[in-house]
């Protein structure tokens, strides 16, 4: 499924992978099977990768309930509205029904090891988002102890490092440490549970709203798509890792020297069919259970 078709419904959203609809005073995601990579998405899809997304943010926000309420109403299509009983087998698997959000502007980023942009700055100028780092690190080292990077959410293109200060400066010191502290416990129970089922997080980013005055985690949680999971036993520092997130299609598209102009290049069937099962086992090693 690269698009959602649902006629009779206003769509309000399209993002890289997600298309938001709404539903009354609440919104229905829809997770596609759209993948993208240097900022655009590419032309094809990757199988079952949208029930993948979404299935793994729902183990999460059950998982995290206690500590933090969410936005998810259900995502049973069976208690849907009326409004959206004939798209029941096209919703089923992929689509969550939540309550709308006053979205916070910032992509809260947690980082237990260093790599992507991170790494990119560290070997630059010796920190992260302001956050001076121990010299002599090397690429996928784990961290001394999780760091808060936030970024700035971008409506195209890629989001931008900010530190800390300049969070505070636009939402407040008190909101800013609510996030920062919330996005580390999270991302540090979720870590530990990973290593259990034999996943490294190296990072990770997260979404939080208001509902009223309540602080809500919102959007997608720890899938492969918002998350870098490493096989933890091939992790081997000193480069890039094995990974069980889109990484694959990134190497394959600085393989064939793509411009990262438009159009983008059409995925050949292995590279499609090794994505889909990295993106399952993914879901299965985490969840202990099949698609």
């Amino acid at each position: 499924m690269l698009e959602s078709s649902l006629p009779g419904l206003k769509r309000i959203g399209r993002g890289k992978v997600r298309d938001i609809y709404e539903v009354g005073n609440d919104l229905l995601i829809v997770t596609t099977d759209r993948i993208s990579a240097f900022d655009y998405i590419l032309p094809v899809a990757i199988p079952r990768k949208g029930e993948v997304l979404n299935r793994i943010s729902l183990f999460w926000f059950e998982r995290f309930r206690a500590l933090v309420p969410n936005h998810l109403i259900t995502a049973d299509v069976a208690a849907y509205p009326e409004e959206l009983a004939s798209f029941r087998s096209e919703l089923a698997g992929r689509s969550v029904l939540v309550r709308r959000a006053d979205m916070i502007p910032v992509e809260c980023v947690a980082r237990g090891y260093i790599s992507g942009s991170g790494w990119k700055e560290y070997q630059a100028e010796g920190t992260i988002c302001g956050i001076a780092l121990p010299a002599g690190l090397k690429e996928s080292d784990k961290l001394p102890e999780p760091i808060f990077t936030p970024a700035t959410k971008a409506d195209s293109g890629h989001d931008e490092n900010v530190s800390f200060e300049y969070v505070a400066s636009k939402i407040g010191v008190e909101l800013t440490t609510r996030l920062r502290d919330l996005t580390l416990a999270i991302y540090t129970q979720a870590s530990e549970y990973a290593a259990t089922r034999g996943i490294i997080i190296a990072d990770t980013k997260f979404e939080f709203g208001f509902l009223g005055s309540e602080l809500i985690l919102a959007d997608e949680v720890l899938t492969p798509d918002s998350s870098r999971f490493w096989p933890a036993d091939q992790w081997r520092p000193g480069g890039p890792q094995a990974s069980y997130d889109k990484q694959f299609v990134r190497d394959y598209l600085e393989s064939i020297r793509w411009n990262k102009q438009p159009p983008a290049p059409v995925l050949p069937d292995d590279v499609v069919r090794k994505t889909s099962e990295k993106y399952t086992e993914a879901y299965r090693l985490l969840t202990g259970t099949e698609l």
